[in-house]
Order: C-alpha cells, then structure tokens, then sequence
C-alpha cells in the first residue's frame, strides 16, 4: 500500500498549494492591484482600445491622489463600470473650460506633457463652456485624454473618494508596451 499513500500525499500536497495560491491570489486581488482593461478610446493616446493594466489598490492607502494621476473609479451614476481618466481637479479646485481651454483656479492648464496642442475641451452637461465649477471636499475632477471623445467629469461631475479603485500602475498587453504608467506631476 506505498503506492496508495505516496498518491494520496501527493493529493493532498497538490490541493494544499492549489489553496494557498488561491488565497495569495484573493488577497492581492483585493487589497494589493486589479487587472483592468481599457474599453474605448477615451484615454488615446495614452491608452488604445484593449489595453490591459494592473490597477494599484493600496496606492491611496498610504496617500492621496494628485493632480495629473490616471485613476480606475466609477462613476457617479455609473457604478455598474470602471472608468480610467486623468485628475485635472483637486478638492477646492475651481475648473472653467472656455473657448477650448481649461483653466483651473484662474490659470490656464497647462496640458501638454499628455495632450497634443492642437486639442480642444469643450463642456458638456454638468460643465458647459464658459461656466466654472468647485470640486467638492473629498472629490476629484478626472477628464480622459481624448477630450472629444470621452465621458468624464464635464458629464457625471466629480468623482467622490470613495469611487477610486485605483491608480493605473503598470501596463502589461500589448506585450510591447510594458512598463510603469507614467503620471505628470502637480502643477
């Protein structure tokens, strides 16, 4: 009976690993990254349409986000999806967008280390052109790269803390542009 026990000991040493993997996976699935992937071209050309991310779960636990972060969250309406955008807007900020151009707290942002200069923003529902918004407390005002063709914060108004999944941390697929996000730091 060697063989019977030699099996059932490799059995059982299998289903422990399969466990503990999967227990390994759970908790870095929940509080350590999430894979996410892009839908739409809201995010071109920082992101293309299918590309896969690792979202950082714990980056907001040890800070808060800043200006210029690209963010997993879900909007305010629209929790049923994960949308990723840029924060343009800080809690206290005042956002205007006027004549294709976006001004926060009075100056004209300066965009161009993740847009091309020859784009325009233009408002939408929750901020028409012209109008100036303050971003509430514990909120933030995300608009994607891709400004005619993106549904951020000019439509469903700020994203509340508790909305972020995260901040967008590594992109793995396609597998040519692997690497760490790049964010653009407070200006």
């Amino acid at each position: 009976m060697p063989i019977l026990r030699s099996i059932s000991l490799f059995v059982i040493d299998f289903l422990e690993t399969i466990a503990v993997s999967l227990i390994i996976f759970f908790f870095l699935n929940q509080f350590v990254f999430q894979p996410h992937e892009v839908n739409g071209l809201s995010m071109y050309p920082t992101f293309y349409n299918n590309d896969r991310l690792l979202t950082s779960r714990f980056s907001y636990r040890f800070g808060q986000p800043q200006f210029g972060d690209v963010i997993v969250f879900r909007a305010p309406g629209h929790e049923e999806y994960d949308y990723i955008k840029r924060i343009i807007g800080m809690p206290g900020d005042k956002i205007k967008i006027d004549e294709g151009d976006v001004y926060r707290n009075g100056e004209l942002l300066d965009e161009s280390l993740y847009l091309n200069n020859t784009v325009k923003t233009y408002g939408e529902a929750y901020l028409r052109n012209g109008e100036e918004t303050t971003v509430p407390d514990q909120s933030y005002f995300v608009m994607g790269d891709n400004r005619d063709n993106s549904s951020d914060s000019r439509n469903f108004g700020p994203v509340p803390y508790k909305n972020i999944v995260g901040k967008a941390w590594i992109r793995y697929w396609p597998p040519q542009t692997f690497g760490l996000i790049k964010h653009v730091s407070n200006s």
